[in-house]
């Protein structure tokens, strides 16, 4: 892939929304990982939204970044969302330690 797949936005309400695109793999997992915690360190918006409505697959590096994510944003009072995973995308983040309730269907 050419460039980023990777769009950063901020809604309305000030959550910060990352909209990865495609198929995520090893490529893109340094600059995932870099922006899931700059955003969660330094940012600290009320919350993170993970869009995934156009991705079709996540590598085992950027589910399990996706799923620390989760974790880090609890440790900065960040509520970190998943929205819009397909539902093998879900399956696999539950497995790799995504609370549920952080899964959101659009």
């Amino acid at each position: 892939m050419h460039g980023s797949v990777l769009e950063v936005s901020t809604s309305a309400d000030g959550s910060v929304v990352i909209q990865p695109h495609g198929s995520v793999g090893p490529d893109e997992a340094v600059e995932l990982r870099q922006l899931l915690v700059h955003t969660v360190r330094r940012v600290r918006p009320l919350r993170l939204i993970v869009d995934l409505t156009h991705v079709r697959e996540l590598d085992p590096i950027n589910l399990g970044s996706v799923a620390a994510a989760c974790g880090l944003g609890d440790d900065h009072q960040v509520a970190v969302f998943v929205d819009n995973p397909s539902a093998a995308l879900a399956a696999q983040l539950a497995a790799a330690g995504v609370p549920a309730p952080r899964l959101r269907a659009g």
